[in-house]
C-alpha cells in the first residue's frame, strides 16, 4: 500500500500540509490535465450563458440534489448551487424509512438550459416521472414543476419557433413537445425520430447549430462510444457518425456489477450473492455535452468510468470537419490528449474564478461556516437519502448525529457523505463517543456496494444481542467478506481518530485509527474497492451513527474532518533539470539514442550516456528532448518508424506537449500531427510518432516512464 507499512501508517506530523492542496486540473502554465475533478461527477451537461459556463450532474439518492458548477474558463470549476435541498415527495423510499430506499435511483442525467430569461433543469426521478426546476438566478431559489411524463435520460431543445422539445429513449429515440408552463408534455406529440437498430444509445444532448439539429448520444453496447446524429428537421431523417471512441487515458474499464434484487436487511452483512458481473465496459470517455466558447471554439465535457472513484469529467477539444463535431484534433480524431492547452478565453487576470483552484473545500471543521460556501457545511457534503432534520445538529463546533435504528450502515439514516478523491487521499476525522448508549455504532465508512467501515460500538455483542455493560469495542467491518475485526479500547477522554487511506487508481483502501492523534495503526486488511451499478455511485466517505438494538440511542460527535492529497501537487512531475532514463512500459527497456541516429531501445542494464536524456523547457508544458551526448530529438516526415531521430541543431528539436500520467508515467504528444511517440513491443521497429494514444493497460508502446539517473 502506498501509505501503509507493517501495520503502521503515516503519522499526523508526516501528513501536515498535504490537505492544503487539492487536485486542480489547471497546471498554472497555460495547460490543464484531465480529469477536471478527480472525484465523481456523473452525466455532465454543459451550457454557456454570456461569459459564464454552468455544469449540471447526477446525484442519484443523495441530497442536496443535482450539483451545479460554475466556471469562467472551462477548466477551473466551483460548486455554486444544488437544485433542491431534499426530495419533496411523501414517499418513505426517499428517506430510508421502513426498509425502503432508492439506492441507484433518485435523480439522474440532468439537462440544464437557459431560455426566456431563466435557467431550467430537467431530470427524471425514479417512480415520479419527469421533473423540472426553474430559477432566474443559478444559485436559486428553484421552483419545482412535476411534469409526470415517463421521460428519462433526456435532452431539451428550446427551438427558434418557441416550441420546446424533449429528446429521450434508449436505442429508439423519441421526441416529445413540452408545455411552456412546464405543466407536462403536450399530449399526442411523441414521435420516433431515430428507430431501433441505429446504435444511438442514450444520454442525449440536443443542439441546433447553424440551422441543423445535432444529437450527441452514447451507446454502451458493447462499450461506451459517443455518437452524433444530425438532420435538417427535428424529426429527421438523421445521419450518424461516431465522434469519439477508445479514449481511456490509459486506464482499464471498470468491472461493473449489476444487482438482481434490492438491498435487504440481514444484520451487519448485506447479501451480495445476488450481484452478478455485467459485460458492460464503459471505460472510454463517453456521455456528455458540447459547448462553444465566446471566440467560436468548441469543447466536449464527457464522463469516464474511472475506477472506484466513480465517473469523472474530462475536457476535450472539438474539431468540426465535414459538418461533424469530432472530438480530438486533426490527425487524431476520436481521441483526446490528457493534457492540453487551456481554452482561449479572455478573462481579466484579477478574476479569481479563472485562477487555478479546486471545485470544493473537502476538509470540514463543523463550525457552521461551510468554508467558502454558504450553509452549515461545505457544498461537497451530501446526505445519504433525505435526513431526519431533528436528529442532527452542529453543537460547539462539532457535528452531532443522534442514533436511530438500523441493522447496518446502508440502512443508517442521517449518514453524511462526500465523494472520495483520487488518485490517492488520506481522510481523517475525530470521533467523540461520550454520548453513545448501548447498541450504538458510530464511525467512518465507505458507502458503496460492498460497504465497509471503522468505528466504535458500545455494548458487548453476544449471540447477536448487546449486553448493557457499556464496553467500547473498536470494529473494522468489510461487507465483501463479512469480516469483522474487533479490538477492545479504553478512551480516557472519549475521543478517537479514524482514518481511511485510499489508493483509488488501484481500487483499494485501508482503515486506521489513533488514540492520541499522532501515531496511527491499521485495522483490517487492504480492501478492494469497486464501481458498480447498484448504487450507481463511486466510493463515498460516510460519517454515521446508528443503533443495532432497534431503538433510538444516544449520539456521536464528529470534528476536524480532513482530506489530504499527496498527489495533488504535480509541479515536479515534469523532470526539468534532471538527467533521466526513458523506460517503455510495454517492454521494460530503456530508450537508446543510437549512433545510427534513430531512437530505439536497449538492454535494461545498459547505462551508457546514450540512454540518458534531459528536457528543454519550451513553455506551456512543452518540451524538447536532448540526449546526454548533446543531440536533440527530431521527427522527420510523417513520423513513421525510423522518423524519430536525432540532430545536432537545437533549433530543429521537435516540440512535444508533455502528458503527465502521474507516478513518473508520461507520453510525448506532437503538436505537429497530434499523435504520440511510441515503440511497438512486437515488431522490432524503432520509435515512431504515429500512436493515437495509450491502451488501457499502457502496454501498446506509447506510455513511457522516467527514472532519474543518480
Amino acid at each position: 500500500m502506498l501509505f501503509a507499512l507493517m501495520g503502521v501508517v503515516m503519522s499526523h506530523a508526516q501528513t501536515v500540509g498535504l490537505s492544503a492542496q487539492s487536485w486542480t486540473a489547471d497546471n498554472g502554465n497555460g495547460t490543464y490535465t484531465n480529469p477536471l475533478m478527480y472525484d465523481e461527477f456523473s452525466d455532465p451537461d454543459i451550457i454557456r450563458v454570456g461569459d459564464d459556463y454552468y455544469l449540471a450532474g447526477t446525484t442519484m439518492h443523495t441530497v442536496p440534489g443535482v450539483a451545479i458548477l460554475h466556471s469562467k474558463d472551462l477548466v477551473n470549476w466551483e460548486n455554486i448551487s444544488y437544485c433542491f435541498d431534499r426530495f419533496d415527495f411523501k414517499d418513505d423510499r426517499f428517506s430510508l424509512k421502513n426498509h425502503k430506499e432508492i439506492y441507484g435511483q433518485g435523480i439522474w442525467a440532468p439537462c440544464i438550459r437557459y431560455a426566456n430569461g431563466q435557467f431550467y433543469i430537467f431530470s427524471n426521478v425514479n417512480g415520479k416521472g419527469l421533473q423540472c426546476w426553474t430559477s432566474k438566478d443559478i444559485k436559486g431559489p428553484w421552483k419545482h414543476h412535476n411534469l409526470n411524463g415517463k421521460i428519462y435520460d433526456l435532452s431539451v431543445l428550446f427551438d427558434d419557433d418557441g416550441k420546446i422539445y424533449a429528446i429521450h429513449g434508449y436505442g429508439e429515440v423519441h421526441c416529445t413537445e413540452l408545455k411552456a408552463d412546464m405543466s407536462g408534455p403536450v399530449e399526442g406529440t411523441t414521435r420516433v425520430i431515430i428507430p431501433n437498430g441505429s446504435a444511438v444509445g442514450e444520454g442525449h444532448h440536443m443542439y441546433k447549430i447553424n440551422g441543423k439539429y445535432y444529437l450527441i448520444s452514447t451507446d454502451y453496447r458493447p462499450n461506451g462510444r459517443t455518437i452524433c446524429s444530425r438532420a435538417d428537421n427535428i424529426y429527421g431523417p438523421y445521419e450518424q457518425c461516431t465522434i469519439t471512441a477508445d479514449e481511456t487515458f490509459g486506464y482499464h474499464p471498470v468491472g461493473l456489477t449489476k444487482w438482481k434484487g434490492r438491498i435487504v436487511p440481514d444484520g451487519y452483512a448485506m447479501s451480495i450473492a445476488k450481484a452478478d458481473s455485467n459485460a458492460v465496459a464503459a471505460g472510454n470517455i463517453h456521455q456528455g455535452g458540447i459547448v462553444q466558447t465566446q471566440k467560436g471554439d468548441w469543447y466536449a465535457l464527457l464522463m469516464m468510468d474511472f475506477h472506484s472513484v466513480g465517473r469523472t469529467v474530462t475536457l476535450a477539444p472539438v474539431t468540426w470537419t465535414d459538418g461533424w463535431p469530432m472530438v480530438g484534433l486533426p490527425g487524431n480524431f476520436g481521441r483526446a490528449p490528457r493534457t492540453w492547452l487551456k481554452p482561449d478565453i479572455d478573462i481579466p487576470a484579477s478574476d479569481k474564478a479563472a485562477q487555478p483552484h479546486a471545485p470544493y473545500y473537502r476538509s470540514e471543521d463543523f463550525n457552521g461556516n461551510g468554508g467558502r460556501n454558504s450553509g452549515p457545511f461545505g457544498r461537497v457534503w451530501q446526505w445519504n437519502h433525505n435526513p431526519e432534520e431533528k436528529m442532527w445538529s452542529l453543537r460547539g463546533g462539532r457535528l452531532r448525529l443522534r442514533t436511530m435504528p438500523a441493522e447496518q450502515l446502508m440502512w443508517a439514516r442521517n449518514t453524511l457523505t462526500q465523494r472520495v478523491i483520487g488518485p490517492t487521499s488520506i481522510t481523517t476525522v475525530e470521533l467523540y463517543v461520550q454520548g453513545l448508549k448501548d447498541g450504538d455504532v458510530a464511525g467512518l465508512g465507505n458507502i458503496n456496494i460492498p460497504c465497509s467501515w471503522i468505528g466504535l460500538k458500545k455494548g458487548k455483542a453476544e449471540k447477536g444481542k448487546v449486553k448493557n455493560d457499556g464496553q467500547l469495542t473498536l470494529i473494522c467491518f468489510e461487507q465483501l467478506t463479512n469480516d469483522t475485526v474487533r479490538v477492545p479500547v479504553s478512551l480516557a477522554d472519549g475521543k478517537i481518530w479514524l482514518r481511511c487511506i485510499g489508493d483509488y487508481d488501484n481500487n483499494q483502501a485501508q482503515y486506521a485509527y489513533s488514540t492520541d492523534g499522532k501515531e496511527f495503526k491499521t485495522l483490517g486488511r487492504m480492501m478492494p474497492l469497486s464501481y458498480q451499478l447498484i448504487t450507481f455511485q463511486g466510493s463515498r466517505h460516510a460519517l454515521f451513527a446508528f443503533n443495532v438494538n432497534g431503538r433510538k440511542g444516544g449520539y456521536a460527535e464528529f470534528d476536524n474532518f480532513t482530506v489530504e492529497e499527496p498527489c495533488a501537487d504535480r509541479s515536479q512531475n515534469i523532470p526539468y533539470g534532471k538527467t533521466f532514463r526513458i523506460i517503455n512500459k510495454a517492454t521494460g527497456r530503456p530508450a537508446l539514442a543510437t549512433k545510427h541516429g534513430v531512437l530505439y531501445d536497449t538492454h535494461p542494464h545498459d547505462e551508457s550516456v546514450l540512454t540518458e536524456f534531459r528536457l528543454i523547457d519550451r513553455g506551456q508544458g512543452c518540451v524538447a528532448v536532448q540526449c546526454a551526448d548533446g543531440r536533440y530529438l527530431k521527427v522527420f516526415g510523417e513520423g513513421l518508424a525510423g522518423d524519430v531521430r536525432f540532430t545536432d541543431r537545437a533549433d530543429d528539436a521537435e516540440v512535444f506537449l508533455w502528458q503527465d500520467y502521474l507516478g513518473g508515467d508520461f507520453m510525448l504528444f506532437s503538436l505537429r500531427n497530434h499523435r504520440y511517440i511510441g515503440k511497438s513491443p512486437t515488431t522490432g521497429s524503432p520509435y515512431s510518432m504515429d500512436y493515437p494514444g495509450a491502451d488501457p493497460a499502457r502496454r501498446n508502446g506509447a506510455v513511457l516512464h522516467w527514472e532519474e539517473v543518480r
